[in-house]
């Protein structure tokens, strides 16, 4: 027993004269080596402003400052809605061309993917034949057009050089008619040359396009929203 005793009290002593463990580092939280390495991504930022992409630094387009700080109250005056919730705005823009030639040729089809998602900032839908049309050597699902429809930010982006550049760069232009309007407020008007647009370099184009535009607004009728459109700077023809 005092053997025992002995032995179990020199195991204890060789216990005590052991160095205590270090501690190891504490982990890292998870994600914290993404967020180290995203760290000095500048360049994506810069990238991204100069291909006006919207939201960059939380910045707002100028038209929908311009529609929030004057547009609404304009309208509230002068058709008297009893809450802002009630005047009319932009809800959608859609960007619509036609690609006949893709039905001979699918590089039309490419060419015409490729600068409307230079034009509009935004990657194009396909569109594709309901049925089929023989005498148009047109077989139903084959491709026909590309569209897009811009929303929220990229929308007033959009249509502010439009009205501001490309508009205004129509050979003979006068002014938009302002009756093109479909019984519910909302606006379509066509483009005969895709290059009215500086996104697109006139020497790399495969053929000249036309397209058209289509605002779609909450107006309920038509004279509400021709004004909107008015006061959103749209040049209409003068009566």
């Amino acid at each position: 027993m005092a053997d025992d005793k002995k032995d179990k009290k020199d195991k204890d002593a060789a216990k005590a004269a052991k160095p205590a463990k270090t501690p190891k580092a504490a982990a890292k939280p998870e994600g914290a080596a993404k967020s180290s390495k995203s760290r000095g991504d500048g360049s994506k930022v810069a990238i991204a402003l100069s291909e006006g992409r919207p939201g960059v630094l939380g910045k707002k387009p100028r038209l929908r400052e311009h529609y929030e700080q004057k547009v609404v109250k304009a309208l509230m005056e002068k058709f008297t809605y009893r809450s802002a919730m009630q005047v009319p705005r932009f809800q959608k823009i859609v960007v619509n061309m036609g690609v006949g030639d893709a039905i001979t040729d699918a590089k039309h089809m490419d060419a015409a993917v490729n600068e409307l998602a230079q034009i509009t900032g935004q990657k194009p839908s396909v569109r594709r034949a309901r049925k089929s049309i023989a005498n148009f050597k047109l077989r139903e699902k084959l491709p026909i057009g590309c569209m897009v429809t811009l929303r929220g930010e990229r929308m007033y982006e959009f249509f502010d050089r439009l009205i501001s550049v490309a508009i205004p760069s129509m050979r003979d232009f006068r002014g938009l008619s302002p009756r093109s309007f479909d019984g519910r407020g909302n606006y379509t008007f066509g483009i005969t040359e895709h290059n009215i647009f500086r996104e697109i370099d006139i020497d790399k184009v495969m053929k000249l396009r036309g397209m058209d535009v289509t605002i779609v607004t909450s107006a309920r009728t038509d004279e509400e929203g021709r004004e909107l459109l008015k006061l959103m700077n749209m040049p209409f023809r003068q009566r």
